[in-house]
């Protein structure tokens, strides 16, 4: 298979979603591997290392997708991208279909097939690529809500982990899934006093017995959640339905209840976000106010940290682009419940239900075009 890496356009993105380590594994296996100078630069790979590892090194973006017959990438594709898209043509990346409808839209229109690392879900219900940049996201998630809280960033003013004589940050985070338990670890490990709220009391349990003894959890609802915005220092949006919209659990009308300095990150924000005044943001401009309350919405968060996430996320993609590209999409998502549910839009239709709702689209079994 002809295998095309583009370099990523978005605004600080500089992960790039194929190492040279990655493109000797496919190389050697008979494949041709495409890649964009300088794609690798952010996240520390030269344009030798991809030489030296087999791949082509391609001076135009357009190129690398005239050529390709699978794109690799990492974030969804942006507008000056749609139009590169080729009919046909499998593009393998995160899509994040249901919060944005002009890229469902474009790749409708593009009438190529999109297989979406955010859906390829194994049959526990996990979401194995996914997991790689929820923990990295899930860690960074404190990381800046702590910078946040210091006053010359407009926050509270408050140390997170205290200071003996003086009370800790309080840190709530909602959902316990792989975004809330990254970030309630580092929490706690600051000395923060964190409580975990989910629908989930087999996940509570679990977190209960694992978690040091300043996390704590409560069973989410509007009532619980309205009474502990007032007086928490920083919350973590954490909530994901695969593939469809995050619910709104933050609304507008709390912000008021709230302390002036408080900090939200809504890492959700890739889903539409759970907290209902978040927009994405940018790592040139992560921030913004609203009734005194500090918002951090940046879209892709592991981007910050290239190296780390790049590594994390081609840990985790590379064994399914091998098998794609061994196999080609058709077969390998025949054979795999994993991939299959990975297809989000192909030949102009919408084959996963969650993007289709979100919209109003119409939807077409998956089964149709395997």
């Amino acid at each position: 298979m002809i295998i095309g890496v583009p370099k990523e356009v978005k605004n600080n993105e500089n992960r790039v979603a194929l190492t040279p380590a990655g493109t000797q594994e496919l190389v050697k296996r008979g494949h041709t591997v495409y890649v964009q100078v300088s794609a690798g630069t952010g996240s520390g790979f030269s344009d030798d290392d991809y030489s030296k590892a087999g791949a082509k090194m391609i001076q135009e973006a357009a190129e690398v997708y005239q050529l390709a017959e699978m794109i690799i990438k990492v974030k969804e594709p942006i507008e000056q991208e749609y139009k590169l898209i080729k009919k046909e043509q499998l593009v393998f990346t995160y899509f994040h279909f249901a919060s944005y409808e002009p890229l469902t839209k474009a790749m409708i229109d593009s009438g190529a097939v999109c297989l979406a690392y955010e859906t390829v879900e194994r049959v526990d219900g996990s979401l194995p690529l996914l997991i790689p940049m929820s923990e990295v996201a899930g860690r960074m998630a404190i990381q800046e809500g702590a910078k946040y809280l210091e006053k010359p960033l407009k926050g509270r003013g408050i140390l997170l982990g205290g200071v003996p004589g003086v009370m800790p940050a309080k840190v709530l985070i909602l959902g316990g899934g792989v975004v809330g338990t990254n970030s309630a670890k580092i929490a706690a490990g600051m000395g923060a006093d964190v409580t975990i709220a989910d629908v989930n009391l087999n996940r509570l349990r679990y977190l209960d017995d694992v978690m040091p003894k300043n996390v704590h959890t409560i069973v989410s609802n509007e009532y619980t959640l309205r009474e502990m915005v007032k007086d928490h220092d920083l919350i973590i949006g954490a909530v994901l339905i695969p593939g469809a919209k995050a619910p709104k659990l933050v609304t507008r009308d709390m912000l008021k209840t709230m302390r002036p300095g408080t900090v939200l990150v809504d890492v959700a924000v890739d889903q539409g976000g759970c907290i209902e005044t978040c927009t994405p943001t940018t790592h040139e401009n992560p921030t913004y106010i609203i009734d005194d309350v500090v918002h951090y919405c940046v879209a892709n968060m592991p981007g910050a940290v290239p190296y780390t996430s790049t590594l994390a996320l081609t840990n985790a993609t590379l064994p399914y682009a091998i098998r794609l590209a061994n196999m080609g999409w058709k077969r390998a998502c025949q054979e795999s419940t994993e991939l299959r549910n990975g297809l989000n839009v192909m030949f102009g239709e919408v084959v996963y239900k969650g993007v289709a709702e979100a919209f109003n689209l119409s939807y077409t079994d998956v089964k149709k075009f395997l």
